[in-house]
């Protein structure tokens, strides 16, 4: 999906969660996504990861990120925003979801049982990550006992 938005936009900022609102945070695992993320968008010079959100020890609600994001960016009109239909099926439960909808416009993806977070954990990730990514997985023990 991120390599089709390329089509409509400049670049693909990936923006992984540091602390997570609706999960308990672990502060290992949120290094780990930020790790991964940068490995398996290393090959793509237009791909950009941010570290935004590590930025503050608030939780990580995309309310907010959006809005620094206007501000360091000096964006005007909307951020495309890629989100999973899992997730936007659940979008008006977010923080302040009226007034991120001003500021996006979602870009929905169908996203089956396959590319699922929890799906992803359970496979070990064969064939979901890139080689390198599936590398650092194996290497720090993660999602072993999922």
């Amino acid at each position: 999906m991120a390599h089709e938005a390329l089509r409509d936009y400049d670049k693909v900022l990936f923006i992984p969660a540091h602390k997570p609102p609706h999960k308990d945070f672990d502060p290992a695992m949120s290094a780990h996504r930020f790790e991964m993320v940068k490995l398996a968008t290393a090959d793509e010079p237009r791909f950009e990861v941010s570290d935004i959100e590590f930025q503050s020890d608030e939780p990580s609600y995309t309310y907010n990120t959006i809005r620094k994001l206007y501000d360091l960016y000096q964006i005007e009109g909307k951020i495309g925003f890629i989100i999973g239909s899992d997730a936007y099926e659940k979008i008006d439960t977010w923080y302040k979801a009226d007034k991120l909808k001003e500021l996006v416009d979602f870009i929905v993806f169908e996203r089956t049982d396959d590319v699922s977070s929890s799906a992803f954990r359970q496979s070990h990730t064969k064939g979901i990550v890139t080689k390198e990514v599936e590398c650092y997985i194996r290497i720090n023990g993660l999602y072993e006992n999922n």
